[in-house]
């Protein structure tokens, strides 16, 4: 391989998009464009020899079709790759595994079952209120105006799959604007953008963008489009259930009488524990009252001088209170093939859901 393109390509993300020379295929280190990115359009019988062996997780193919294997050598498992973003290689089990590419024969007969499913354009779903609730409108092309769409500042939460998005609160890409990676956001509030964003277009693999520019990162979202040519079977639901957020805690304080031994102790000391500990009111005797732990003392005298066998004091009380609202998520169990699994959904399942082979869950 020519060492001058090595150089010239390796760890720069940049240069994929570069005027300079036009890239056949770009492997990137991490899902979805990220990390070192390595730039070819020879073949490469071994990456090993680069430093790029079972690294690559993302991939970008232009003008021809690339074969990519994970053994040296071009054998193994191989999978030929038309050109396209491929935001992930797990899918074809390639993951981290491709140690040798080249361009694809250009004549000979490439076998279905070599090539991999083409890449499903990056997708953007936009829901009316948070947690993925309400009206819901989803685009896999640019929109310069949310207002041709009915869905101008309306958006609070917000799916990502396949490609990461800007969303900008002013048209045609203007004001305040957020790149967001693939994944669930159930709540745009945060960064500034709920009921806010007005345009929204996807962001080319490769861009640089300033890290204060991308939204935290999100919890994985799962696509659950069906493949080109996927062959799709039904699995039985075997249960499914509402999951609501996290019971919050209703707590309050009320007077419990407590018997006390402890008389001959000296007064300074417990009232200085009571009032250090609980920071409330505390009564006791021939009408004492303190507040907080300065208080606390002056109460500690007073029982340690009283001749009653009994106390009270301020205990605090805590009960867990189911959350209010609707569910966050349905939680469903299906079977295929004698395995379980297991997927969250928006809403209550049916009496089956719709899998590819591996059992994936389609929608």
């Amino acid at each position: 391989m020519n060492t001058n393109i090595l150089k010239t390509t390796l760890g720069a993300v940049a240069l994929a998009c570069s005027g300079l020379a036009m890239a056949d295929v770009t492997f990137y280190e991490s899902d979805n464009y990220g990390g070192r990115a390595f730039t070819v359009h020879d073949p490469i019988d071994n990456f090993q020899r680069i430093g790029f062996n079972d690294r690559a997780s993302s991939v970008v193919v232009s003008g021809r079709p690339w074969e990519v294997c994970d053994d040296a050598g071009f054998r193994g498992h191989c999978y030929v790759l038309r050109p396209g973003n491929y935001p992930s290689l797990s899918s074809m089990g390639l993951n981290d595994r491709v140690s040798s590419a080249r361009e694809a024969d250009r004549n000979g007969n490439i076998p279905d079952n070599r090539w991999a499913p083409p890449p499903l354009p990056g997708q953007v779903t936009f829901y009316e209120r948070d947690n993925f609730r309400g009206r819901s409108f989803s685009t896999t092309s640019d929109i310069g105006d949310f207002r041709r769409s009915g869905f101008n500042d309306r958006a609070s939460s917000v799916t990502v799959v396949g490609e990461s998005w800007q969303a900008c609160d002013d048209t045609g890409f203007g004001g305040h604007c957020v790149f967001l990676r693939p994944g669930n956001y159930p709540s745009l509030a945060a960064m500034g953008m709920n009921d806010s964003v007005s345009s929204v277009r996807m962001v080319p693999p490769g861009m640089p963008v300033a890290n204060t520019g991308w939204a935290p990162n999100p919890p994985p979202a799962y696509d659950a489009r069906p493949r080109p040519q996927e062959q799709l079977f039904s699995a039985q639901v075997i249960a499914s259930h509402a999951v609501f957020g996290t019971p919050t805690q209703k707590c309050w304080v009320e007077q419990t009488e407590v018997r006390d031994n402890r008389n001959q102790v000296g007064g300074a000391v417990i009232g200085g524990i009571l009032g250090g500990i609980l920071g409330h009111q505390v009564a006791h005797g021939n009408g004492a009252v303190a507040v907080g732990a300065i208080g606390g003392a002056v109460v500690g005298g007073a029982i340690g001088n009283a001749n009653s066998g009994s106390r009270t004091e301020d205990v605090q009380r805590c009960r867990d209170v189911p959350a209010s609202g609707p569910p966050q998520y349905w939680d469903t169990v299906y079977t295929f093939q004698g395995v379980e699994h297991h997927v969250q959904t928006t809403a209550p399942a049916g009496a089956t859901i719709t899998v590819n082979r591996f059992g994936e869950p389609r929608i």
